[in-house]
């Protein structure tokens, strides 16, 4: 069972990424765009997400993910009740969405950084 501390640090530490608080809710940026949102109870977590790939992943495992509300469907997001995920899955979940949102140049610099994913433990 993951919850926000399993991802605050991650967040924090990718580079270029910056948390802030808006109306109450913790959100993870790269510059303006936001990538991680959770909500204001920090029990749902939502990320970006492909939007060509979205309705399989809430389609096949919908007990665990939701798609966004109505009028944030033209954004690539999808949502997640954090109780659902565990913790090393919620921290793949964040830098996937952050390589979604950073130049492909810096995702492969992560990569090759954390050659056995999140949290690997290998030098930055």
């Amino acid at each position: 069972m993951a919850d926000v501390e399993d991802v605050r640090a991650l967040g924090s530490s990718l580079e270029r990424s910056y948390p802030v608080v808006v109306r109450g809710c913790l959100k993870f940026r790269v510059g303006q765009i936001v990538y991680v949102a959770f909500s204001r109870d920090e029990t749902r977590m939502g990320f970006a997400f492909p939007k060509d790939e979205r309705a399989a992943l809430v389609e096949g495992q919908p007990d665990r993910f939701h798609l966004p509300r109505a009028s944030d469907l033209r954004f690539h997001w999808v949502e997640s009740d954090l109780a659902a995920l565990d913790p090393a899955e919620a921290r793949e979940f964040v830098v996937d969405a952050w390589r979604m949102v950073v130049p492909k140049k810096l995702a492969r610099a992560y990569d090759l950084a954390h050659p056995d994913g999140p949290g690997s433990g290998a030098p930055a």
